[in-house]
């Protein structure tokens, strides 16, 4: 098979007229500020303490924090991107940055009314968010909490197909 490609321009039109278009992936950077308090109702107060320390602060704590979304597709002959980047910032915008940014997450975001909006959490909520992002599709977020703690979802994607929970 390897003896149809020529090394010239148009190799890599071959390869995608062999197998189909090549994917390419995007990574995209965002940042938005919340605060949060890490406690659950199923430990007590001193084991709160003991389990999330300084972040079990009753009046909560923020963060500056830094999302990288990574999508991927093929890459479309007549634009030459894999998805525009003013639909990716709009899709992110609303779907995540104007329900977090400057909010606290235990009381503004109904899905951590009930779940420690540990920064795991976060990356799980922001994944599936984002998942329905009709142009592309969604691998993986990241998410930097501090310089030194960041948080990828999914690690292993099909291990987490289906199994947002």
């Amino acid at each position: 098979m390897l003896s149809r490609w020529n090394t010239g321009s148009d190799s890599l039109t071959q390869v995608e007229e062999i197998y189909g278009a090549v994917k390419v992936e995007l990574g995209r950077r965002y940042r938005f500020a919340a605060s949060h308090r890490l406690h659950t109702p199923q430990l007590s107060e001193e084991e709160n303490q003991r389990v999330f320390g300084k972040c079990n602060n009753p009046y909560g704590h923020g963060h500056n924090y830094v999302l990288e979304v990574r999508v991927s597709g093929p890459v479309d002959p007549a634009t030459g991107m894999i998805a525009n980047l003013a639909d990716l910032d709009a899709f992110v915008e609303r779907e995540v940055l104007e329900p977090f940014d400057h909010k606290s997450l235990n009381e503004d975001v109904a899905a951590f009314r009930h779940t420690v909006p540990t920064t795991e959490n976060l990356c799980k909520e922001v994944y599936r968010r984002l998942s329905a992002f009709p142009y592309a599709k969604l691998e993986r977020v990241r998410i930097e909490e501090t310089s030194n703690n960041s948080f990828e979802y999914p690690e292993n994607p099909t291990e987490c197909e289906g199994n947002l929970a």
